[in-house]
């Protein structure tokens, strides 16, 4: 490090746990980018004074991890269309004094299922399981892919119901429905989908996923799970004894994290070095 070092870094409360230091330094490495990539706890409460301390101390660039994606957007200068049309920001760049939201979550995933799963959205039928912040990157990237038909199974329906009618109106290209997260409503859903989306947090501590209907679900269907865990979820687990191909989030914290490297350097990371690191991070955890 010298006094030319510029600084990038991650908000989030917690962020010990997190991997994107370990994959965005190797890619600044790779890269020969002189700067360095480091976590910051961000509290609640500090979040506004974390912000100003981005402008004060020019660091480069950060992303937004829980619980800040959503608190972090009034205290910007910009929020990119996306990013406000989600509601949410896990990227910030400081532009000539100006600090600029931006969402990669969504966009990483559909990176994802065309490297991990060689699926294209275009025309396609989603069944898209959770209806929180993820859910509303996931739900405009997808359609901005040209998705025919999201369907949104959420527990609470009218939450559901509340993200579809966001959506509707200004995404005209793809059709909206809802449903709830169990019974006959979800087994039609399952048996009709091309691919299925698990963005809720079920299977993080390595719980089923109770009431899932697996005798609905095609070995045709692809399925991808948010969540990543070593040795894998019991979802994705369940979903590869059906036949089907499958893949986890650790494609898309790369694929996110990659989006972010352009976002803040305006070049290219070295190609799959961000994968290959987070797999040996979840290898030795």
């Amino acid at each position: 490090m010298t006094g030319k070092t510029r600084v990038l870094g991650i908000f989030g409360d917690p962020v010990t746990h997190s991997l994107s230091p370990a994959m965005q330094n190797a890619a600044l490495r790779q890269a020969g980018i002189d700067a360095i990539y480091v976590p910051f706890h961000v509290t609640p409460e500090q979040l506004p004074r974390a912000v100003e301390g981005m402008r004060a101390l020019r660091i480069w660039g950060v992303n937004v991890t829980i619980p800040h994606k959503e608190a972090i957007c009034p205290l910007l200068d910009e929020v990119d269309a996306d990013a406000a049309l989600i509601g949410a920001v896990n990227t910030v760049v400081l532009r000539d004094g100006r600090l600029v939201g931006c969402n990669t979550d969504g966009d990483g995933l559909v990176a994802s299922l065309q490297t991990d799963l060689q699926f294209d959205p275009r025309g396609r039928r989603i069944l898209l399981l959770g209806a929180g912040g993820t859910s509303r990157s996931v739900a405009v990237a997808l359609a901005r892919a040209g998705a025919e038909r999201i369907t949104i199974a959420n527990r609470t329906r009218s939450r559901a119901r509340q993200l579809a009618a966001d959506f509707t109106t200004v995404l005209p290209g793809t059709s909206f429905a809802t449903i709830g997260l169990e019974g006959s409503e979800l087994a039609v859903a399952v048996a009709e989908c091309d691919l299925v989306v698990n963005s809720t947090s079920i299977g993080l501590q390595g719980e089923a996923f109770a009431g899932f209907p697996w005798q609905c679900l095609s070995a045709e269907t692809r399925c991808y799970d948010i969540v990543y865990r070593r040795g894998g979820t019991p979802w994705l687990l369940r979903a590869e004894r059906q036949g089907c191909r499958c893949a986890d989030g650790l494609g898309m914290l790369a694929a996110q994290g990659e989006l972010a490297f352009r976002i803040w350097t305006g070049q290219s990371p070295p190609s799959g070095v961000m994968k290959c690191r987070l797999l040996a991070e979840v290898a030795t955890s």
